[in-house]
């Protein structure tokens, strides 16, 4: 075979597999973006809940509507916070799947500056970094609205949850967070309603929930 035909052939296969790299890159790109909510630059850095008191903020909320996310399949979610020591809360989140079965996991909230106990950071494995848990507002018997943001080059990934004490939230709070999240350049309209309906999630009210010591 000459020379210059096997060069050739060479530069072909190389051609080829950078074709399928990028093809390959980008299907990727595609399904995490369907996924996740990912946008274009840095993290905004919003106000917190001023004088945020981690005691009044433990005990069981209601997921009335999220920002979709990779991680989070069920619907009738709740999440359970208890004291574990001082700055750190236990984290019970739990939720009804298509097929029936709950879903749980426990992790940890922790308070990484004292001058700031709104920004918590939250572990679920010790395998994986911890993502941001900011609350941006709660009244502690009613609302609260959690923001994540985490920089990833020239992309942010995005995760929001609006919770309640009750399975339901009156429309004029709802309107209220939404208002707060849209100031900081969220999109709203990509948030997911929360399944909470009361004979739907009964499964859930008739498991006992439960967190480790």
């Amino acid at each position: 075979m000459p020379e210059n035909v096997s060069r050739w052939s060479v530069q072909g296969c190389i051609n080829k597999m950078k074709a399928m790299q990028v093809i390959s890159l980008t299907l990727l790109v595609v399904l995490v973006t369907s996924a996740q909510v990912l946008k274009s630059g840095k993290c905004p850095e919003p106000a917190v809940q001023a004088n945020f008191d981690a005691s009044k903020y433990l005990g069981k909320w209601y997921g009335i509507k999220r920002l979709q996310n990779s991680f989070q399949k069920s619907k009738c979610s709740t999440a359970l916070y208890s004291l574990k020591s001082y700055g750190v809360l236990r984290v019970l989140n739990r939720g009804l799947l298509d097929d029936g079965n709950i879903t749980s996991v426990v992790g940890t909230a922790t308070v990484k500056d004292p001058s700031e106990p709104a920004k918590l950071e939250v572990s679920f494995s010790q395998h994986s970094p911890p993502g941001p848990y900011w609350v941006l507002s709660t009244d502690y018997e009613g609302h609260s609205l959690v923001y994540s943001c985490k920089d990833n080059g020239l992309v942010s990934r995005e995760l929001v949850w609006i919770l309640s004490r009750g399975p339901t939230l009156p429309e004029e709070t709802l309107q209220e967070l939404e208002g707060i999240l849209s100031s900081i350049g969220v999109d709203v309209n990509k948030m997911l309603p929360n399944n909470q309906n009361e004979t739907y999630c009964s499964p859930m009210y008739e498991q006992a929930e439960t967190l480790p010591l």
